[in-house]
């Protein structure tokens, strides 16, 4: 039985972006992610040994969105699904959305987002 779980517009405040205001100033980032697994062996057992625990994903993309510095959303969305695939062998493919709220376009708009996904190999 396969199944997706959802972490959906996390909220973040990091210092990523190819301008230097982006960089000295900060914003904020906001984040969904998607995992899919078998979750067949976790609704028999209702054990969270047998899925995963997304209280530790979440800590996971928090300390990647505000700790690390790259300058692409591409890089950052690379590095999320990376370590997240890397966290939990029970996933076979994690999406990612990266959105900036308060990109400094000099116009306005609702977000620039990036949205894209890894299949274990």
């Amino acid at each position: 039985m396969t199944g997706k779980i959802h972490l959906k517009n996390m909220a973040f405040y990091g210092y990523h972006g190819a301008l230097a205001e982006e960089n000295a100033l900060g914003q904020r980032f906001l984040v969904d992610l998607t995992l899919t697994l078998d979750i067949a062996d976790a609704a028999r057992s209702d054990s969270l040994a047998d899925t995963v625990d997304y209280v530790k994903i979440y800590a996971l993309c928090r300390k990647i969105v505000e700790q690390d510095r790259v300058r692409l959303l591409e890089t950052l969305a690379n590095d999320l699904l990376d370590q997240v695939l890397a966290l939990c062998p029970r996933v076979t493919e994690a999406a990612v959305v990266v959105r900036k709220p308060s990109v400094p376009l000099g116009g306005p708009l609702d977000c620039v987002a990036l949205e894209t996904s890894k299949s274990r190999a």
